[in-house]
């Protein structure tokens, strides 16, 4: 199961030449499939953008075959969310016993190495256009959280196509092995936001766990995102910057968002809130980022990341929008430490590690350099960051000059970005005249 904002069936899986069996196109590869396997059915649903978008991003050969269909191949178009709305989880769940979940769309333009060199012929669209750098992040995962992921996506699949699929009873073992695991015996947390429609109501699970983890956080809060444009979890950090003792707060995003009418909604949106984590910063205890390249291009950060001190570590599909918390629909997983893991200890480690791996990523360092910076600061990321920054591939502070041309009368535009579905017509209506007679 295939469940997404975006399929481009154009891309390639190995840019460098096919080592694996069958084609090295999504497309060609998903009807070769399940040819090999008889009893293989491959259900691919992807986001309504609407037929002429659909061709435009690569869909025809997905389309024609399911006009020819062999029936264990199904593509469906989703379009069971409010107008406006956007299916935004990225998930492909293989037998209830793999899955991953995360940032990622399996669209072009995606590919890329955490090296992100400045210039990599391996870049291109299909069309043969180069792109820039790109920095994501999603997850695989197996055991029980691959099968409530299974539920998650065959419930999506009944919403968006109104057929049901049966649970599958395998119970295999299957484990990439050539992919090691990160962590292993860990309760994971599946958060979503889910808008209220026919048949669906509102879930803010993503929400909640923001604010929650946010107040909670004692030392460091770690982010990534695509955009800044969600006021509520941006007061809760203001506030947070407003205690003489609270965290630090570190915030990576790309320079500039893509595209005329994104800028004028998402950053100027960023302007505002931007400028309102700046003047709460009394304590010198925030920092907004983004990575460059050795030569100075900007790395634009699609990722959906969130660490929290050494007690909880999120990777998603949910950006920090406020669409993302009630609007469009939304998948995130949390692994967490408690009081009652089993495996605390592990856990907080695996959690510093890979907060570490990302940070000398986007500095250009190795582990070594920054543990020991890191300790000469007195275990402040944020002065850590500061003593790091200025080599070539690296991580630039964003500045008020850099968004001073953000501003617009777009921000925190109901229309582009809402939080929760518009009411009903006849809603509307009435609040209208409610307000009126007030």
């Amino acid at each position: 199961m295939l469940i997404g904002w975006d399929f481009d069936t154009r891309i390639k899986f190995e840019p460098d030449g096919s080592t694996m069996p069958g084609p090295n196109r999504l497309g060609e590869f998903l009807s070769w499939l399940p040819k090999q396997r008889p009893g293989l059915h491959v259900y691919l649903l992807k986001w309504d953008l609407g037929m002429i978008q659909a061709l435009g991003r690569g869909m025809t050969p997905l389309f024609i075959l399911n006009a020819v269909s062999s029936r264990r191949l199904r593509f469906k178009l989703d379009s069971a969310h409010p107008v406006g709305a956007a299916h935004h989880q990225k998930i492909i769940v293989i037998d209830e016993c793999l899955a991953f979940c995360g940032g990622i769309d399996i669209t072009a333009d995606r590919w890329d190495t955490p090296q992100h060199p400045d210039a990599d012929p391996r870049r291109v669209q299909p069309s043969g256009r180069a792109y820039g750098p790109w920095h994501d992040a999603t997850t695989a995962v197996d055991g029980d959280l691959a099968r409530a992921l299974g539920e998650l996506a065959r419930e999506r699949w009944r919403l968006g196509t109104g057929e049901r699929l049966a649970p599958l009873q395998l119970g295999l073992d299957c484990w990439p092995g050539e992919l090691s695991p990160t962590v292993e015996n860990v309760d994971v947390g599946i958060a979503r936001t889910l808008p209220e429609q026919a048949g669906q109501s509102e879930v803010r699970e993503i929400e909640a766990l923001y604010l929650a983890a946010i107040r909670q956080a004692r030392r460091t809060i770690y982010l990534e995102s695509q955009y800044l444009a969600c006021r509520k979890i941006a007061e809760a950090l203001a506030r947070r910057l407003s205690e003489a003792e609270g965290p630090e707060i570190i915030i990576v995003l790309p320079k500039t968002t893509e595209g005329w009418l994104q800028e004028k909604t998402m950053g100027a949106a960023r302007y505002k809130l931007s400028h309102l984590l700046w003047r709460s910063n009394v304590y010198k205890r925030c920092g907004i980022f983004y990575p460059v390249t050795k030569k100075g291009a900007p790395i634009y950060v699609h990722a959906k990341i969130m660490v929290v001190d050494d007690i909880q570590l999120r990777v998603g599909s949910s950006n920090l929008n406020n669409r993302s918390m009630g609007f469009d629909t939304e998948c995130d997983l949390a692994l967490e430490v408690t009081e009652a893991s089993e495996n605390g200890a592990e856990v907080r480690e695996t959690i510093l590690k890979l907060r570490l791996e990302l940070l000398c990523e986007h500095l250009g360092v190795t582990a070594e350099q920054f543990s020991s910076t890191f300790e000469g600061q007195s275990g402040s990321v944020l002065r850590t960051l500061d003593a790091l920054s200025g080599g070539q591939k690296t991580l630039k502070r964003l500045l008020p000059s850099d968004v001073a041309g953000e501003d617009s009368v777009l921000a925190e535009n109901e229309l582009m970005d809402p939080e929760r579905p518009p009411p009903r017509l006849g809603e509307r209506v009435s609040t209208t005249l409610r307000s009126l007679w007030r």
